[in-house]
C-alpha cells in the first residue's frame, strides 16, 4: 500500500512538536514522585536540612562532626544564587558519580559520593527532577570548619586515588532479585557503610570489614553483620527499621532515630524486606576494637 505524502501543514506541525520537545529540560523528563522516594531512601533531608525547628528542607546548614572537623551540608534547592539552580543535570550526575563540583574541584567525602557513585541513571534523573520541583530557598552555604591540612580541598584528589572508584557511566537499579535490590538500598542509596564501616586514620573505609561497625564522635556505631544480628528475626529487623524499637525494648537514639524517621520507615514493604534479605548475606565480622 502506498502511503500518501504528508501535507505541508502536517509537516509543519510535526516540526514544531519536535522543536518543542527539544526545548524541554532533561529534568522535566524525570519521574518526580520516584525522585521524592529516592530522596528519602538516600537520606537527603537529614544532611541538607538544618537541625532546628522550622528549618527549611534541603536549604543546607546541617553540621556533621568528624575527627577532621565539622562539615556543613549545602543548599540543594533550585535557588540560582545559593543553591543548585544554575546546575545542569550533567553537573548533578558528576557530583554523585565522581564527587566533583561544577568547576571540577573535589567534594570532601563527607558527601557520600563513594556510595552514590553506584546510583542508577534513572534514579539520578528522577532525583534531579524532584529537587528541581521544590521551592528555591535563598540561604547562603556555611563554610566547613576544618583543621589544617584537612581543609585543603586539592588533597582530596589523593584520597580518591587511594579509596574511591567511580561507578559505571551507565547503571540500572536492581528491581527483581531481593538480595541485589537490598544491596543497592544498603550500600548505594542508604550509604549505610559510610557510618557502619570502620575507617583508618585517613578516613578511608576498611572494605574488608563492611558494615562491621565503627566509632564516631557521637559514639559507637553498631555492627550490622550477622555477628550482631544473627539473634534478630526478620520481623525484629523490620520493626527496628520502621519504629526504632529493638527486640529487648530499647529505643534507638540520635543520629539513627532520624535515619529511621526520614529514611527506613519511608521505604516500601518490598524494599524493607530486600534490605533485611541482603543483611542476612553479609559476611560476619567481629566488632571493631577501640584504638
Amino acid at each position: 500500500m502506498k502511503l500518501s505524502p504528508l501535507s505541508s501543514h502536517t509537516r509543519l506541525l510535526l516540526a514544531t512538536l519536535l522543536a518543542l520537545m527539544a526545548c524541554v529540560p532533561s529534568w522535566a523528563q524525570g519521574n518526580v514522585q520516584n525522585g521524592l522516594y529516592i530522596s528519602k531512601a538516600a537520606g537527603c533531608l537529614g544532611c541538607h536540612t538544618e537541625n532546628k525547628s522550622g528549618a527549611t528542607p534541603f536549604a543546607g546548614g546541617r553540621g556533621l562532626e568528624t575527627p577532621f572537623g565539622t562539615f556543613y551540608g549545602p543548599n540543594i534547592t533550585p535557588d540560582k544564587q545559593t543553591g543548585i539552580g544554575n546546575w545542569s543535570e550533567a553537573d548533578f550526575t558528576r557530583a554523585l558519580r565522581r564527587g566533583e563540583r561544577p568547576d571540577g574541584s573535589h567534594y570532601f567525602p563527607a558527601f557520600p559520593y563513594p556510595s552514590f557513585t553506584g546510583m542508577s541513571d534513572k534514579d539520578i534523573q528522577d532525583l534531579w527532577a524532584y529537587l528541581r520541583s521544590i521551592p528555591p530557598t535563598n540561604r547562603a552555604n556555611r563554610e566547613h570548619a576544618l583543621g589544617f591540612p584537612y581543609k585543603l580541598r586539592f588533597l582530596v584528589g589523593g584520597w580518591k586515588m587511594l579509596f574511591f572508584k567511580p561507578g559505571p557511566p551507565l547503571a540500572t537499579a536492581p528491581a527483581t532479585d531481593p538480595v541485589a535490590r537490598g544491596a543497592y538500598l544498603v550500600n548505594v542509596l542508604g550509604h549505610c557503610g559510610e557510618c557502619h564501616t570502620p575507617r583508618n586514620f585517613l578516613g578511608g573505609p576498611d572494605k574488608k570489614a563492611l558494615l562491621a561497625g565503627a566509632m564516631i564522635p557521637e559514639g559507637k556505631v553498631p555492627n550490622l553483620t550477622p555477628t550482631r544480628l544473627q539473634k534478630w528475626s526478620d520481623s525484629d529487623l523490620k520493626e527496628y527499621l520502621t519504629t526504632g524499637t529493638a527486640p529487648n525494648g530499647d529505643v534507638v537514639v540520635e543520629p539513627m532515630s532520624e535515619v529511621i524517621t526520614n529514611t527506613t520507615s519511608q521505604l516500601t514493604p518490598a524494599d524493607l524486606a530486600a534490605m533485611v534479605a541482603y543483611l542476612r548475606t553479609v559476611p560476619p565480622h567481629a566488632e571493631p576494637s577501640k584504638k
